[in-house]
């Protein structure tokens, strides 16, 4: 039986109830179960403080907690003071509020009646159905009723601002509630234990890194691109910092409105022995709606036309009759992978015309066969958790949900969006948040030995037209 509530409104209710951390059991579904008095009764009783939501075709929710069982020995109003109704959504839009009893309507908090679902309030504030409702289409249309306001202090709002004047639902769920000491969010992304050890083998894994022989190529360059602030300049600096063993800034970063980084840079990575990984990480300027890379020049920067530490003019492109255009780009200048980098925090600023250069970018890199991934940044400022304790990253519901958005955003697997929380304000290095970033850096390596795999097959099935041809 699948659960509709999410983990955030879950987190929502948590914080009403109050008492600590609490665990959401699904006990009664009406598409699965049966919207019927009786089943809900057997399924419901007796099982302590629940939750009743409900779901209508607008994109509505709504519904009542209960502190105490529900019960069919008796008809008879239960009294308490922590019952209370809430809406969670109104027409798809988040509008979470909570709706208190009032003075002197404790004693009428919920109702039992052995023929009737959920009913909360003297006079039925929320009446959920009588019997047996059975489904018309798509939806149940409930045969109860809803006279807010009798018991519970609805703020002003009316019944049309929470179900939208139909009692029509297309689910009725009702979750138990328990506390939960060692309440403990299952990871959405698997990954290693978060230990020193498991740090100095990530290191290790990358300093490891080695290109395919035959290809003639040094290094793998992994190009970053974003919108302005996004935070591309920072990850290097993460990077870099995890190597070397302190904080560093080579690369300019900022929170200007404009891009810090004007120019097309080329930076290796340094260890604190010297040694250099075999990757090389490319800036760009942001991208804005009417600045940063066209498409020609993003075509010009994936082949490798553009030189090291050019600077890009807003007033007119790099062409092929520049000075500075390389005519003969080798394929180790190359672009073997394209980092997007994206801030969490401001995805739905993201605008239509930034989205659309990046689905033509996406286009000549596909054409390309080059791999892409999302760099998701300031995952910190999503989750009180993350902030404190980075380690929580893969539990936080919070971060999932803007790591499904930006997926959805540029069209990339969910696996490829990568949260990091890049070195700002920080003076020492942190395991939690050198873990996350090599557990990133790993990935993108990964997608990179993919595409030079890719590259050595093409270049034998080339080799063997030749021969076949001769």
């Amino acid at each position: 039986m699948g659960e509709r509530l999410k983990h955030k409104d879950k987190d929502q209710l948590e914080r009403w109830i109050g008492t600590g951390p609490k665990t959401f059991t699904l006990l009664y579904a009406i598409t699965g179960d049966g919207c019927n008095s009786k089943i809900f009764h057997e399924k419901c009783d007796g099982q302590g403080p629940t939750v009743t939501v409900l779901y209508n075709a607008k994109g509505s929710v709504y519904g009542g907690y209960s502190p105490m069982s529900w019960n069919s020995l008796s008809t008879s109003y239960s009294s308490c003071t922590e019952a209370f109704l809430f809406q969670l959504y109104h027409d798809g839009n988040q509008k979470a509020t909570k709706f208190e009893l009032k003075p002197g309507q404790y004693h009428y908090a919920v109702y039992n009646n052995p023929n009737y679902g959920p009913v909360f309030g003297y006079e039925y504030d929320l009446f959920t159905f009588n019997n047996n409702v059975t489904r018309t289409g798509a939806t149940f249309p409930l045969n109860g009723g809803a006279s807010f306001g009798k018991s519970y202090e609805m703020l002003g709002i009316g019944a049309n601002d929470i179900h939208n004047g139909n009692f029509n639902v297309t689910e009725l769920e009702v979750y138990r509630v328990t506390y939960n000491e060692n309440k403990q969010g299952r990871p959405w992304r698997e990954f290693d234990n978060w230990k020193t050890k498991d740090l100095a083998r990530l290191k290790e894994d990358i300093l490891s890194f080695k290109l395919l022989p035959g290809l003639n190529i040094d290094e793998a360059r992994i190009v970053m691109i974003g919108p302005v602030g996004a935070g591309k300049s920072s990850f290097f600096n993460t990077i870099d910092s995890i190597f070397r063993g302190r904080i560093t800034q080579r690369a300019c970063s900022g929170c200007l409105a404009q891009s810090v980084t004007t120019r097309y840079i080329q930076y290796s990575v340094r260890t604190e022995s010297g040694s250099s990984p075999k990757f090389i990480l490319c800036d760009t300027p942001g991208l804005e709606e009417s600045a940063g890379l066209d498409v020609d020049e993003c075509c010009y920067l994936l082949d490798g036309n553009i030189p090291d530490y050019y600077l890009f003019n807003q007033k007119s492109t790099i062409s092929p009759k520049a000075e500075e255009f390389g005519v003969y780009p080798t394929t180790q200048g190359k672009i073997h992978c394209v980092v997007f980098v994206l801030d969490a925090t401001a995805l739905d600023a993201v605008s239509d015309k930034v989205v659309e250069k990046v689905k033509n970018f996406q286009r000549v890199m596909n054409d390309r066969e080059i791999p892409q991934l999302i760099v998701l940044t300031k995952i910190d400022k999503l989750c009180e958790d993350v902030q404190k304790d980075t380690s929580y990253t893969y539990k936080s519901w919070k971060v999932e949900e803007h790591v499904d958005k930006a997926s959805e955003l540029f069209g990339l697997r969910r696996s490829n969006v990568l949260p990091v929380k890049n070195y700002e304000k920080e003076e020492l290095l942190d395991v939690n948040i050198n873990t996350l970033t090599l557990l990133a850096l790993r990935k993108i390596l990964d997608l990179v030995d993919d595409y030079m795999q890719n590259l050595i097959d093409r270049q034998k099935f080339g080799q063997m037209k030749i021969c076949e041809k001769k």
